[in-house]
């Protein structure tokens, strides 16, 4: 298997060159799967989509789609996902709520790539057991793009770059393995995917795991969750949110002293992230201005249960990464 991506390969950057690549992988899909069926793991991002949409294409109704809440989405994702690629789209997929078996795993672990590692394994339980239900099923297709494997080689682990059980001699499928995350969005366009869903915010395999740094609560896991809808909100209604690649928040496990209806509080802090990139390999730091960011703020103190400090985090890539953990 080609380990790094080919010098030669050319950017994908205009339709043309979408349209090409769309033909020819759709021709690989084919070679490879013959007359087997395929097991995507749909997370509802848009790697993933884009790889539904060129496996559809490829194969048709002999690719089932399965999407795991694992406790770690957004606010409202979940039904999202089902309501546009099962009632709109008419895919073959199968919803399974797994948040309790993946957070109780993650209970007390605080070291991110153990995490990673955990929400890693439990995806790939969770497939094989969903896989050992179907009939003829023998290639799980990922999302799995560029930087994914380029970040796997030494900076941080990524849940869907890993192997599989033994005992099910899984063939491993990545359509877009070598593709950035700006030539993937481009792919999706060719392939006539609506733009909420091309130009939908990036968002990690391990979700709002590493947006909870150390070991997960459910309270500081609910405080990111709600934050971040607020945060989403704003920007949209600001526009915001069309200007920005990637925005979100984190919550440290850490509390501070506040004060709240004349009372003492010892609650966590909401940190605020705002970045623009290209291909994920850099990232520069959006502003954001100060009438936005005290609506966001004000809302935040006043929705987010535990909360009493907000913070903006103002770190480029590199010397940071995107995400904290």
């Amino acid at each position: 298997m080609q380990q790094l991506r080919d010098p030669n390969m050319r950017r994908i950057d205009s339709r043309e060159l979408a349209d090409a690549f769309i033909e020819e992988q759709i021709r690989l899909i084919r070679e490879q799967v013959g007359d087997r069926k395929v097991l995507l793991a749909l997370s509802g991002g848009v790697d993933s989509s884009v790889v539904a949409a060129l496996l559809i294409k490829a194969i048709g109704d002999r690719l089932t789609c399965v999407h795991v809440n694992h406790g770690l989405l957004r606010k409202g994702e979940p039904e999202m996902v089902i309501k546009v690629f099962k009632e709109q789209l008419g895919a073959n997929l199968i919803y399974v709520d797994a948040a309790d078996r993946f957070l109780d795993a993650l209970a007390g672990v605080e070291d991110p790539e153990t995490k990673r590692k955990i929400i890693g394994k439990i995806f790939i339980d969770v497939f094989a057991e969903e896989a050992r239900k179907l009939e003829g099923v023998s290639i799980l297709a990922q999302g799995t793009i560029y930087p994914d494997i380029t970040e796997s080689k030494g900076i941080k682990a990524h849940h869907n770059v890993g192997g599989l059980p033994e005992d099910l001699h899984f063939e491993l499928l990545e359509p877009v393995k070598f593709l950035y995350k700006d030539e993937v969005r481009q792919v999706g366009e060719a392939l006539g995917l609506p733009a909420s869903m091309v130009y939908r915010q990036p968002f990690p395999g391990p979700g709002l795991g590493v947006r909870c740094p150390g070991a997960i609560t459910r309270d500081r896991l609910e405080a990111v969750r709600e934050s971040d809808a607020i945060l989403r909100e704003e920007f949209e209604i600001c526009g915001l949110s069309k200007k920005v690649w990637q925005y979100f928040t984190i919550v440290p496990p850490f509390r501070s002293t506040g004060i709240k209806d004349g009372r003492r509080t010892f609650d966590y802090m909401v940190v605020l992230r705002a970045v623009n990139s290209v291909d994920a390999t850099s990232a520069s730091v959006e502003e954001i201005p100060y009438p936005v960011l005290f609506k966001i703020r004000d809302r935040i103190l006043a929705e987010v249960a535990g909360v009493n400090r907000v913070l903006v985090d103002i770190s480029p890539k590199p010397i940071a990464t995107i995400e904290w953990e």
